[in-house]
């Protein structure tokens, strides 16, 4: 196995664990502070596996995290951001359509999150953005950030059945 491969797992399965960790967290200081090691890890991921269209987004989730972290995150800072963020993901794609898809990913769970307060249809956007998500780690072979995504989709569609009729 290629040197490339083994430190791109490595970093995509500490962005894994990361991710993995937030979710259990019960307070949003806790939750954020682990979001911000996913994105990290997660560039280090995406620059041994040479996806730089995620790479940037990834740049983009660890800032917006770390300004939700710190409370300075507003709705204009995150649409500059995810303009600047789509115009220079659009610009480094090297994988093609593949490419795309974090940056679709990203993108529409961005504003979903400023368009909707409905539970059900955040985790309906939820489970879009990691379907996305899952390809294109499958397709660069980040297999653990890979299985995250079909462990939080699984955990996701149990919370959607869980709280149907719930949320009209």
């Amino acid at each position: 196995m290629p040197a490339y491969l083994i430190i791109g797992n490595i970093f995509s399965l500490l962005s894994a664990i990361c991710i993995a960790v937030s979710v259990i967290k019960k307070n949003k200081k806790d939750f954020m502070y682990w979001q911000i090691g996913d994105p990290l890890f997660g560039i280090a991921a995406c620059i041994a596996l040479s996806a730089y269209a995620a790479l940037v987004i990834s740049v983009f989730c660890l800032i917006r995290n770390i300004l939700s972290y710190k409370g300075k995150l507003t709705k204009n800072i995150t649409y500059i951001l995810l303009i600047i963020n789509v115009a220079i993901g659009l610009y480094v794609n090297n994988l093609g359509i593949i490419g795309l898809f974090p940056i679709i990913a990203s993108a529409s769970y961005t504003i979903f999150m400023y368009t909707t307060k409905n539970e059900q249809q955040m985790r309906w956007a939820l489970v879009s953005n990691l379907l996305l998500w899952f390809i294109h780690n499958f397709y660069v072979q980040a297999y653990p950030s890979a299985v995250a995504c079909v462990v939080l989709t699984g955990w996701t569609f149990v919370q959607i059945y869980q709280n149907r009729g719930r949320y009209k």
